[in-house]
């Protein structure tokens, strides 16, 4: 049975994806929900760990997302498709949340090329402290990539304090990880090869906020979960997973050729 609180934050996300391209208030949210404003903020904080208000900035920009790399649509109208009324600001906003600008995304067909981190000049003070322990991911195919990394909230965006990328379930270690509090966020994206589409299945895993002491040792274990309607959207570009399996297969292709190559006399036996 679901709770009435989560059914309550669902019908807002509801009217929220239904509404980007409006000036919703709280009001509105909250209205939908069918609670008062104040107390509506406090059930979807407890439910998604984040405020109304970001959490529709975030879908808006996941869907600015999908428009570029699925339309034809230029800049300017996918902007005004999700609600902001001035391109430099949706250009500004998107570019330092997903980690490219607009253009870059669409050319990149939705991916990055890498995932950067921030430098030690840009965090107020390195530490000693470390964060490490295991990623389950059950709802993973065998050849995904899992992506792990800290993040200063709980939406996965801007450039992360440290990150990894798993070819498979397994152990992450996050070294001179800085003082503060931070958000471990993990996320793996599995391709069904009998889907028609190739829908992606996105699992996400969440722990936090992890206060950092210049000294401590942190171990977290994360087991993946296929994403929900309350989780917040993935904002940041990942690598393309699934092009990062093809390649390696092919390279292991190649070296099985190789192999078989150098014994060819065992090879007309078989």
């Amino acid at each position: 049975m679901v709770d009435p609180a989560e059914q309550a934050v669902r019908r807002a996300i509801d009217t929220m994806q239904e509404n980007l391209g409006e000036q919703l208030t709280i009001d509105d949210i909250a209205r939908a929900a069918m609670f008062s404003k104040f107390h509506f903020t406090r059930i979807f904080q407890r439910s998604t760990g984040v405020s109304p208000g970001r959490f529709l900035s975030a879908l808006r920009l996941q869907r600015a997302k999908q428009l570029l790399v699925s339309t034809s649509l230029n800049v300017a109208d996918i902007s005004l498709r999700v609600g902001y009324n001035s391109i430099g600001t949706f250009s500004s906003r998107f570019s330092r949340s997903v980690g490219m600008s607009p253009t870059t995304y669409r050319r990149q067909i939705g991916f990055g090329g890498r995932i950067p981190t921030n430098t030690p000049t840009q965090l107020a003070a390195v530490s000693n402290a470390r964060v490490y322990g295991e990623v389950d991911a059950p709802c993973a195919e065998a050849d995904d990539q899992i992506f792990v990394g800290l993040f200063p909230d709980r939406i996965p965006e801007g450039l992360p304090a440290r990150c990894a990328v798993l070819n498979r379930p397994g152990a992450f270690c996050f070294e001179t990880v800085p003082v503060g509090a931070w958000y471990l966020l993990a996320q793996s994206t599995s391709v069904c090869p009998e889907a028609r589409a190739q829908v992606p299945t996105v699992c996400v895993g969440t722990e936090g906020p992890l206060t950092v002491r210049r000294d401590t040792s942190i171990q977290i274990d994360l087991a993946l979960k296929p994403i929900q309607v309350i989780d917040p959207p993935v904002l940041l570009a990942l690598l393309n997973s699934r092009e990062a399996a093809v390649a390696r297969a092919g390279a292991a292709a190649q070296s099985s050729d190789r192999a078989a190559a150098l014994v060819p006399g065992e090879r007309r036996a078989a």
